[in-house]
């Protein structure tokens, strides 16, 4: 097209350089829907690239203490906070978040995801007993993943193992990590950051929607200290350069956050390597209201939880059970709430939300809404019951009105699919088995909210919750510490202090006799 020459293009980052790429795709900017950028169109012989650029980092990189990799991340996640307002300006037009959302939580998060595993892989112990009449002792060793279970590579002589540091051997060779376009930096610092701690290199591909603050971070990598061929990035298409990843023999993990359908040719493919996976794959979260709930502090949180970036985060609330004698008062309040819920350009401090990713998800997500329509749910507020108006610059922007939708049966796909966009059903429940049951009957299982003021009613509903995660009276309070990830149709696997340290390495089990 016309000015292509002017866009910003794109370099894959492999070996510790930055390397163009013989095709490209086009990247657009959600906020007006014009192309900004030119991403490369990787695929097998990138990977190929950065395979072998990972193998041969990773004896070097494995054998560094785990203070020494620590110092690393430390000075990685100083980089990043240093460049906070550069990335946040970068996420925003990328993504269609607002300025003020990604200033405030998208780069913070990934800050603090960095230190966070930086400090957490100082920390672990492994076990050891004696508890046995042949007079051995037992202990564990984490022990690289794929070393002896890999081809070499076109001939090459296999490497070593290192040698064990304070009686743990390095653990991890090759991580395939797989980002989403929601939160872009955030969440693909929250894989890139326990998979180098823990001495693995690695292979990232971020989605191809959102792929620049990626390509910033990699050049604050050598300033930090990591060796080329550590952190390898390679921009694509999952069709082409994500399957080629996920296919690779010589890539024995995958980490992915995304949808289900990805997730199950994730699983195909892999599944002649034998490779670990962990698979986070999004929710169809409930909010379940009862009638001693404080609303003063509900309403504006639920608001919060239903419609933050434009709904496009998997932990969002998109089913609100509210118990039947305040509903309501709920639903009055909730809707007037709703529309101060503030749509508007990124760059707009008084925005709450800003666009969505792209033209075709939008329209996905409008497309439930006719649907609902069809059935004889009732809109309240939002997408066609109400006016959104933009600078004539935005106009074909992918924006949308918070919308709320009742009188909607529970079979609905409203009701049963993810529709990832600022669109949530409120619908009333009389009891608590009842609610517990209706909450349960859908194929996700992630993460789920409940307001009440009974600490009995609490601990009960929670613990019957199919559901990873479960918030009471708050929403997204994250201990970083402990395990995030879902049930049944929500994923396969946790990830977190503990967790993500486990899935990065294997574990091996010692016995000697004295």
């Amino acid at each position: 097209m016309a000015g292509t020459n002017a866009l910003m293009t794109l370099e894959n980052f492999i070996n510790g350089k930055f390397v163009p790429c013989n095709s490209y795709i086009d990247s657009y900017d959600p906020s007006t829907g014009e192309v900004y950028c030119r991403v490369p169109n990787s695929g097998k012989e990138e990977i190929e690239a950065a395979v072998e650029a990972a193998r041969a980092a990773f004896p070097g990189w494995s054998a560094r203490s785990p203070q020494e990799r620590s110092k690393v991340l430390y000075r990685l996640a100083d980089l990043l906070e240093q460049s906070l307002e550069e990335l946040a300006q970068a996420e925003s037009r990328d993504q269609g978040k607002t300025v003020t959302l990604a200033r405030s939580m998208d780069i913070p998060r990934a800050v603090q995801n960095v230190r966070f595993f930086a400090s957490s892989v100082l920390h672990h112990t492994s076990e050891c007993t004696q508890a046995d009449p042949a007079g051995c002792v037992h202990y564990t060793v984490r022990a690289p993943v794929g070393i002896g279970g890999c081809r070499p590579h076109r001939g090459a002589e296999p490497q070593p193992e290192p040698e064990p540091e304070s009686g743990h051997l390095p653990p991890g060779l090759k991580a395939g990590l797989i980002s989403p376009w929601n939160l872009p930096l955030y969440l693909l610092t929250w894989k890139v950051a326990p998979a180098i701690a823990a001495g693995n290199t690695v292979i990232a591909k971020p989605s191809e929607l959102t792929s620049v603050t990626a390509w910033m971070m990699c050049k604050l990598l050598e300033k930090a200290g990591v060796p080329p061929g550590v952190v390898n990035i390679v921009f694509g298409t999952g069709p082409r350069v994500g399957e080629a990843l996920v296919a690779h023999p010589e890539v024995p993990l995958i980490s992915f956050t995304g949808s289900q359908p990805t997730a199950e040719r994730i699983i195909h493919l892999s599944a002649p390597h034998c490779k670990k996976l962990s698979l986070e794959l999004g929710g169809k979260n409930p909010a379940i209201i009862f009638e001693d709930a404080n609303l003063e502090e509900c309403i504006p949180t639920t608001v919060k939880s239903s419609f933050a970036n434009q709904g496009e985060i998997c932990l969002c609330t998109s089913r609100i059970f509210v118990q039947r004698s305040i509903y309501e008062e709920f639903l009055e309040k909730f809707v007037e709430a709703t529309r101060r819920w503030k749509v508007g350009i990124p760059s707009d401090p008084l925005a709450s939300m800003g666009a969505l990713i792209s033209k075709a998800h939008l329209e996905k997500v409008r497309s439930y809404i006719k649907k609902a329509r069809s059935e004889g749910a009732q809109i309240l507020c939002g997408e066609g019951v109400d006016t959104l108006s933009l600078p004539a610059k935005n106009q074909g922007g992918y924006f949308m009105l918070p919308t709320v939708i009742t009188h909607i049966k529970d079979e609905s796909c409203c009701m049963k699919e993810e529709i990832f966009g600022p669109v949530t059903c409120v619908v009333p429940f009389d009891s608590e088995e009842e609610v517990i049951q209706r909450a349960n009957s859908v194929k996700y299982g992630l993460a789920a909210t409940v307001w009440s003021c009974n600490v009995g009613r609490v601990h009960r509903v929670a613990k019957k919750l199919q559901s990873g995660l479960v918030w009471t009276n708050c929403w997204l309070i994250r201990e970083l510490n402990l395990p995030f990830g879902g049930m049944k149709s929500s994923g396969v696997g946790r990830e977190g202090g503990k967790d993500s340290y486990e899935f990065f390495t294997e574990v091996k089990t010692i016995t000697i006799k004295h």
